[in-house]
């Protein structure tokens, strides 16, 4: 009787079922809507951070640099006069470790041995400054314009400044970085923000070979190509692949076996980074203070803390659908409740007649008040279904039309303490003022979907409470009354 009933009242009442499950269809496709554009957002994010600090990495340790106006940032260049004053092909390398303090290689053990850490890699970080050139009767010296700070594609490119002491000089400065990774945990490190596009990565065998990755920007301005060969202070890297940044600029422009860079730098047994994977992203708060208790003087940062140094419109615009969506979303969905609420109640109203002669029949108030109920979670139901074919239609033009958004990398200060630079694969990259570009997309989870359906019956269950609260205090007189 219950179902029939509910049946042949729905099709009778199309035009008002019809205007209660719009109202609800409104509210539950804009949540749908906002929360698959703030999924969206998270992802934009997630894909500018991992282009910072690599997939996988949750933290990293690091140690601040030593004051840059001190003489051990200062690389100096010292060249033999040619006697006979023809001048002569010279060139000298200074390989300098770059950005931060180097940290003892046990620091990286005692970090994975963290409880709540689930991996640990450590790297170096290395800048390497070439002058080569013909001098005569003379000496260059490199002064401070060749600080080792900030040098790279990806930080400020300052104008070699030097002299020559007693002769003539015609010379040229290159300067490049090299990380030196840890070939044995790929799943960790720099490199991890870029993909290989030509040739292949490092073997876990190849922990002191000199073999070379080459970042492809900087493959494409030296013409360097699988197979060719570099030569970082005199000694010769095959280059065995050639990676390209997933997004922003490349960790470094060579990355070499981490012993190997060690060698160059004269740095046996240290690292620069300590790049941390956590068992559990809830853990992170706590395993950051673990860290700084266990290792003191150094500063761990997180991707929370790096996430703060994101501005342009993507943090606008998340800001945007983290607060004015939200509660938009939350004012709407509840003037949806109760206006439904209110209609129910003004349906039954419009049933006096026919629910007083239901109890006059015999009809108890309950079972009134369930066949009202009944009716308006069927209308929260199709309220629900209309309200997430509406969702799913607004998140896949969002999808479609992929508005780009900003993403300004700040906040840094490249060879600071462990602050934007030392997240960024190769720490002492200066990211002031860089822009990346990324496509906005709304992806529906399940349990966005779930969390409509849910919404649907509230709305339903609300009207109903509505709706059977007035119903059961009709009283079979109500009836007699509407008659007169």
């Amino acid at each position: 009787m219950f179902f029939t009933y509910l049946r042949r009242e729905l099709r009778r009442r199309r035009k008002a079922a019809l205007v209660v499950a719009s109202g609800l269809a409104l509210g539950i496709a804009l949540v749908i809507v906002v929360s698959s554009v703030s999924a969206g957002m998270g992802r934009a994010q997630d894909k500018v951070l991992q282009s910072l600090y690599g997939l996988g990495t949750d933290m990293t340790v690091t140690k601040a640099a030593a004051p840059a106006g001190s003489d051990a940032q200062r690389p100096r260049f010292r060249f033999d006069a040619q006697d006979d004053g023809s001048g002569g092909e010279q060139s000298s390398d200074r390989v300098m470790v770059r950005g931060f303090q180097t940290l003892a290689g046990s620091t990286v053990g005692r970090v994975g041995a963290q409880s709540g850490v689930a991996d640990a890699v450590g790297g170096l970080s290395l800048q390497v400054v070439k002058v080569s050139g013909a001098f005569t009767r003379g000496r260059f010296e490199q002064g401070e314009g060749g600080g080792g700070q900030g040098f790279g594609r990806g930080g400020a490119q300052p104008s070699p400044q030097g002299r020559v002491e007693g002769g003539g000089a015609d010379f040229d400065v290159n300067n490049y970085s090299v990380y030196g990774t840890d070939v044995t945990k790929p799943a960790l490190g720099p490199l991890t923000s870029s993909k290989i596009t030509s040739g292949r990565s490092f073997t876990r065998s190849e922990t002191d070979a000199r073999v070379a990755v080459a970042d492809a920007a900087y493959a494409k301005e030296k013409k360097l190509k699988t197979g060719s060969t570099v030569t970082v202070k005199g000694t010769g890297f095959k280059v065995v692949g050639i990676a390209t940044a997933d997004s922003g600029d490349a960790a470094a422009d060579l990355y070499v076996p981490l012993k190997q860079a060690q060698t160059l730098a004269g740095a046996k047994g240290k690292v620069t980074t300590i790049y941390v994977k956590a068992t559990d992203s809830q853990r992170i708060g706590s395993v950051k203070s673990e860290i700084q208790k266990d290792v003191p003087g150094t500063t761990v940062t997180t991707s929370a803390d790096l996430a703060g140094t994101v501005s342009g419109s993507l943090s606008t615009a998340s800001s945007l659908a983290a607060g004015v969506g939200k509660w938009l979303s939350i004012v709407v969905l509840a003037a949806a409740f109760l206006v439904a609420g209110l209609l129910t109640s003004s349906a039954v109203s419009r049933r006096v007649r026919e629910f007083g002669t239901l109890k006059a029949l015999g009809w108890k108030s309950g079972r009134v008040t369930r066949q009202v109920v009944g009716e308006a979670v069927v209308n929260g139901l199709v309220g629900g279904a209309l309200g997430i074919a509406l969702g799913l239609a607004g998140a896949y033009a969002v999808t479609a039309v992929s508005p780009t958004l900003q993403a300004q990398l700040g906040g840094g200060s490249g060879a600071g303490g462990g602050g934007f630079g030392g997240f960024r694969g190769g720490p002492g990259r200066e990211a002031a003022g860089k822009t990346l570009d990324v496509a906005l997309t709304a992806p529906v989870s399940l349990t966005t979907i779930a969390l409509a359906v849910g919404l649907a019956v509230t709305g339903g269950l609300v009207a109903g409470a509505f709706g059977g609260w007035r119903a059961s205090r009709l009283r079979p007189a109500d009836a007699l009354r509407r008659v007169e």
